[in-house]
């Protein structure tokens, strides 16, 4: 059985994953800004991130992150984050060491941002996924 997040009223999708493919620095911010608000304007009711390709967060892009999960929990909405590398995970530990994000699971997982579980079972299908390529 698959666990669901219910559906605020006004969300009208359920789920938007995104990959996040190279360094997440200030030079990549605009690009992966109009992405992530392209995507907020769908009002999803979650928002996962893959972070397994990202090597690198800088302070502006850890700030972005921070915004979304506040856009989205406005909204009732939860972001989502896949396998961040060892060092994003610190990165973001120490950015909210009021509500650190959960440890990644072996099975990969989505971790939500919030310190929520993740739900139980096999993943529910994205039913939007952007492939987020930055030029460099």
């Amino acid at each position: 059985m698959t666990a669901h997040h219910p559906l605020p009223p006004e969300c009208r999708v359920p789920r938007v994953e995104l990959d996040i493919t190279a360094e997440l620095d200030l030079p990549r911010l605009p690009e992966v800004g109009t992405v992530l608000d392209r995507v907020l304007a769908l009002q999803p009711a979650e928002v996962v991130i893959d972070l397994s390709e990202c090597r690198h967060l800088d302070p502006a892009a850890i700030g972005l992150l921070l915004d979304v999960e506040r856009r989205l929990a406005r909204r009732g909405g939860v972001l989502t984050l896949r396998d961040p590398h060892p060092r994003i995970r610190r990165i973001l530990d120490s950015a909210r060491p009021e509500h650190p994000p959960p440890a990644a699971d072996a099975d990969r997982r989505a971790q939500p941002v919030g310190g929520e579980a993740a739900g139980t079972g096999p993943a529910r299908p994205a039913l939007g996924r952007a492939r987020v390529v930055t030029r460099t």
